[in-house]
């Protein structure tokens, strides 16, 4: 029986890449914040201490570094792969939460952080009748 609400998350991954419109932010860089909840079964982890039955956060994390060090103009596409990545890598996710910030975003004002979030779950396909 499968339980219900179960997540694993990643808080506060602090990252520096190049992402941004203007040249000189995919030149320069600049630090970004992600934080990623995914919702999966882990109820044999959870009754029998084994990796095999839940996701393993190490793995998540290796994701979002990768993805991250691919510089884009937006932080909506950086969040979109990582998202795509984690469903096509893990068919046990039911679904994905994942929020993006860039840290002192350069737009002339004072401001902690630009952020993006995505929340999306897996689509099931329809069985034939």
């Amino acid at each position: 029986m499968a339980e219900e609400g179960m997540y694993v998350s990643l808080k506060g991954i602090r990252l520096y890449a190049r992402h941004g419109v203007a040249n000189q932010e995919r030149t320069v860089g600049n630090e970004f914040e992600v934080d990623l909840r995914v919702e999966t079964d882990f109820s044999e982890a959870a009754e029998k201490d084994c990796l095999e039955g839940t996701v393993n956060y190490a793995d998540l994390y290796r994701i979002v570094r990768e993805e991250m060090a691919i510089p884009s103009l937006l932080i909506e596409h950086a969040a979109g792969r990582i998202m795509h990545r984690i469903f096509k890598e893990f068919p046990r996710i039911e679904a994905v939460q994942i929020r993006v910030a860039k840290l002192n975003p350069p737009i002339g004002a004072l401001l902690d952080r630009a952020e993006v979030e995505i929340s999306r779950r897996r689509r099931q396909h329809k069985k034939p009748q």
